[in-house]
């Protein structure tokens, strides 16, 4: 990490989380923070994923940009790929404030946000704005106070999937009401049946992917594995974040909400695995949750993940993370002579019994 990067993580960390979350985005968006000015890539980092090419397999996770407002920046930070959004059909303001904490003993993050976004129509228009580049990707979700939450995620694809490169179906965050109730495997086939309708009327087709939460059992793992195979997705993101509050030590550990960063490493690759052993591997899955170094990332491509998103460890650490553990997926692959497609699965067994 370099010292113009320290300085700022650490100006920005005496400050409330959301404010510095906010002043981060303008930063970037001013051209502040020291960039690489390119993906990071070789030949034995690219991945075809879901008909992406991706120059790295380290993405950036929904939730760090809603609005699009940094998208030229972020696409020069280093990252693979990159998911914007939450987007719901109409802009809403999401939860009261505070809604955002820092957990720093435990190096993790607390957010019951709820969707806060200027709407798909404004991120679109942005989005679409951007010039060449990485793959970038839209979160879609409900209004709060939809009365049809299905036809929300379909309208969002009408409105704003034409200027995605992929779209996430995001039925697994824990700050809006019942949405979780979506996962269920009637609800979730519907639901998905929905969106790949509007996904068909663009006049470019998209890839789809789910976005499922950490806290399911084996049955539910299953029935989401058959849904998806059914509804032929492109594509698994493991995981959202957590209800779970298990070993923190900080203050903020009873607030409500999301729970994100190293307390979930654990508990989201586990997931992972066994959605790679019960999809036999044939859906792309995409492993998020508490990465935060080279070997985390090695550790969720072992387990089964395709690709790899971050976004917690980036308020700790930085930006210069992105190409730390880029490089060093890549410095590993070449030591151990193998490939992403030897290493991918590779250790799915060990981590599904942990």
């Amino acid at each position: 990490m370099k010292l113009v990067e320290k300085i700022g993580l650490a100006a920005l960390h005496r400050l409330d989380p959301e404010r510095a979350h906010d002043l981060s985005i303008r930063a970037l968006s001013s051209g502040l923070v020291p960039l690489p000015g390119a993906p990071v890539a070789s030949d034995r980092l690219r991945v075809r994923l879901a008909g992406l090419d991706l120059p790295n397999p380290v993405g950036l996770a929904a939730g760090y940009d809603k609005n699009a407002r940094a998208v030229a920046p972020l696409m020069r930070a280093g990252f693979g790929f990159i998911e914007l959004g939450a987007a719901t059909p109409h802009p809403q303001p999401g939860n009261p404030q505070p809604r955002l904490f820092r957990l720093s003993e435990d190096r993790a993050i607390i957010n019951r946000f709820g969707f806060n976004n200027e709407g798909a129509e404004a991120i679109a228009a942005r989005m679409t704005a951007r010039g060449p580049g990485i793959p970038i990707g839209l979160n879609i979700g409900a209004n709060k106070d939809s009365t049809d939450r299905a036809a929300d995620f379909a309208a969002v694809v009408d409105i704003a999937g034409a200027s995605a490169d992929f779209l996430t179906v995001n039925v697994s965050s824990p700050n809006t009401e019942r949405l979780r109730d979506l996962q269920g495997a009637e609800a979730l086939a519907a639901l998905l049946r929905g969106v790949l309708q509007a996904r068909d009327r663009l006049p470019r087709r998209r890839p789809v992917f789910l976005k499922i939460a950490p806290d399911l059992d084996d049955r539910e793992i299953a029935d989401i594995a058959a849904v998806a195979r059914e509804c032929r997705i492109d594509g698994i993101i493991a995981t959202n974040t957590t209800l779970s509050r298990d070993g923190l030590s900080s203050r903020h550990a009873a607030e409500t909400g999301g729970l994100s960063g190293r307390p979930l490493f654990k508990r989201s690759t586990v997931v992972l695995a066994k959605l790679h052993r019960a999809t036999n591997g044939a859906i792309p899955l995409i492993g998020v949750g508490g990465i935060a170094s080279a070997d985390d990332a090695w550790e969720k491509i072992r387990a089964g993940a395709n690709a790899v998103q971050i976004y917690s460890a980036l308020i700790y650490q930085g930006f210069s993370l992105v190409g730390q553990i880029a490089n060093g997926l890549d410095e590993r692959l070449r030591a151990a002579g193998m490939t992403l497609d030897n290493l991918r699965g590779s250790g799915a067994a060990d981590w599904s019994q942990r």
